[in-house]
């Protein structure tokens, strides 16, 4: 694979990761599962038990878990053909993805701020009519 599309497949492949990560541990869809965990990862008796269940808590922490399932499914090796290729996939992955999620939470927290504001201005629109 050329260089150009080993980066194509990392900008790529990237989006499924941060899709997959930012959905289990932030979307409502898993919010028992979530919540469960998050218990799970206060009140455990072991630190193993603790850290294992905080995994599905962090979007960083499980975007190790699902760049390493990605990894598995394709087969994406970057810069070198070997197993060091997968180790610099996984960690360029896990970089990528998190940066993605880190200009979507933005996006999403600026979205809120500005629903909250047009809230606002509407609530004082109303008391003054």
């Amino acid at each position: 694979m050329t260089l150009s599309s080993q980066i194509i497949w990392l900008i790529i492949l990237a989006l499924p990761i941060a899709c997959v990560s930012w959905t289990v541990t932030h979307e409502e869809v898993f919010r028992e599962p979530r919540e469960y965990c998050v218990d799970r990862s206060k009140t455990g008796r072991t630190l193993l038990s603790r850290k294992f269940y905080y995994l599905f808590t962090c979007e960083y922490c499980f975007s190790h878990y699902v760049t390493a399932l990605f990894l598995w499914l394709t087969g994406y090796k970057l810069l070198m053909p070997d197993w060091r290729g997968y180790i610099i996939a996984g960690f360029s992955l896990v970089w990528v993805a998190n940066s993605y999620i880190s200009v979507f939470s933005f996006i999403r927290q600026d979205i809120k701020k500005e629903k909250a504001v047009i809230s606002e201005l509407e609530k004082k629109k109303e008391a003054g009519e």
